[in-house]
């Protein structure tokens, strides 16, 4: 069987390479990566929890890949690793993981795992005590997650095909948006563009009509659309793992003054933020463009969510719909570093706009060319 990698051997060991010096920064002798998120940056494979996996990583040469027997075809399609290890299905996985450190020969003193994956259970943990009574487990914090928070130029090459892509599929679900039709209309053009433009699958993201800023996260409903209504359309495709992610919103008949006045206040501060996403701006004080001036503008009584957060590699499997671990908020201190791609959004008086930016020298460039508007059906 042919590989058919997202990237190239080079980009991956780059990847390699940063992990394993990591684990030397905190004297790890191997780490245990089992979220989707880490073992799709790193293998470019990754597979959902019906049984346990993992990508392993000694402090020097070559990775493995853990996975079902069932699951090694298609890991050996997509991933560069050379060394997959299958176990069948009435096979205990952890024994089979300790079996394979043992066979190569790599220490597992000190081994690095991450505290905060949903995989990593306590049941895992103690069982791995059990079975390594030797090894001492550390929490790697979150610090491989933060590898990958500046993009390198292949990914950023990725992200740009995914928002030209995205701009097609936002594309058939306005045009799907009128009288008489229904929420599931325009969501199964969405999904249908999908499958048609390369996305890895039809999950199309929230979908439904609203009224508040809080409606963002609703339902599809069954009865059609009627004038007035205020389709919020949040695309969230991914592309080989990678997500990019548009928010529109589109009134069925025409839109009122208020509206208008409304969308064009929220346009403009957004305008605003994406140009101050400079490399060493403080996030809470590109996050405060939005926030304080939404509020003042007298959009909304209060300002409770986030204004953007990380975009990157987001499997389906996982559990995580978004990567939360950059976020825009009053609290964030981290700073904005060039590389960096975020999903930035706002919202009030039920109509919402996002963009996914990428962070160059001179401010924020959006990946996508749709129009930056509120969408009108008219006499549709």
């Amino acid at each position: 069987m042919s590989r058919d990698l997202t990237f190239s051997l080079a980009e991956y060991r780059r990847r390699l390479v940063a992990v394993q010096r990591l684990m030397a920064d905190r004297g790890l002798d191997c780490a245990i990566l089992d979220e989707p998120e880490m073992m799709a940056w790193l293998s470019g494979y990754a597979v959902s929890e019906n049984l346990w996996r993992a990508c392993v990583v000694p402090a020097s040469g070559e990775p493995l890949l853990l996975v079902r027997k069932l699951d090694v075809p298609p890991a050996r399609q997509r991933s560069w690793m050379e060394d997959i290890v299958g176990f069948g299905d009435w096979d205990d996985p952890l024994v089979v993981l300790v079996g394979a450190l043992r066979d190569r020969k790599i220490d597992a003193k000190r081994v690095g795992v991450d505290f905060q994956s949903n995989s990593f259970t306590v049941q895992r943990y103690q069982a791995l005590c059990k079975l390594l009574p030797e090894a001492a487990f550390c929490d790697l914090e979150r610090s491989a997650w933060d590898l990958r928070r500046c993009k390198s130029s292949e990914e950023i090459s990725h992200f740009k095909r995914a928002g030209a892509l995205l701009d097609s599929a936002l594309e058939a679900a306005v045009n799907e948006v009128g009288r008489g039709k229904s929420q599931r209309d325009v969501a199964a053009a969405a999904a249908s563009a999908y499958y048609r433009l390369g996305f890895d699958d039809g999950f199309v993201g929230p979908l439904n009509v609203g009224s508040g800023w809080d409606s963002l996260h609703g339902f599809l409903e069954e009865r059609p659309l009627i004038d007035g209504d205020i389709v919020h359309i949040e695309l969230l495709p991914r592309l080989r793992f990678y997500t990019v992610r548009i928010m529109r919103s589109v009134i069925v008949g025409a839109a009122t003054d208020e509206q208008r006045a409304a969308a064009k206040t929220l346009i403009s501060l957004q305008d605003s933020q994406i140009a101050a996403l400079r490399p060493g701006a403080v996030a809470a004080d590109v996050d405060r463009i939005v926030r304080e001036g939404v509020v003042a503008a007298g959009l909304r009584t209060s300002y409770d969510n986030i204004t953007g957060y990380t975009l990157g590699v987001t499997p389906l499997v996982s559990q995580h719909t978004s990567d939360l671990y950059r976020c825009f908020t009053p609290r964030a201190i981290w700073e904005i570093e060039e590389g960096m791609v975020f999903h930035m959004y706002t919202s009030a008086a039920g109509l919402a706009i996002s963009e996914s930016v990428l962070v160059t020298k001179n401010g924020g460039e959006r990946l996508t060319t749709t129009p930056r508007q509120i969408f009108e059906t008219g006499a549709k």
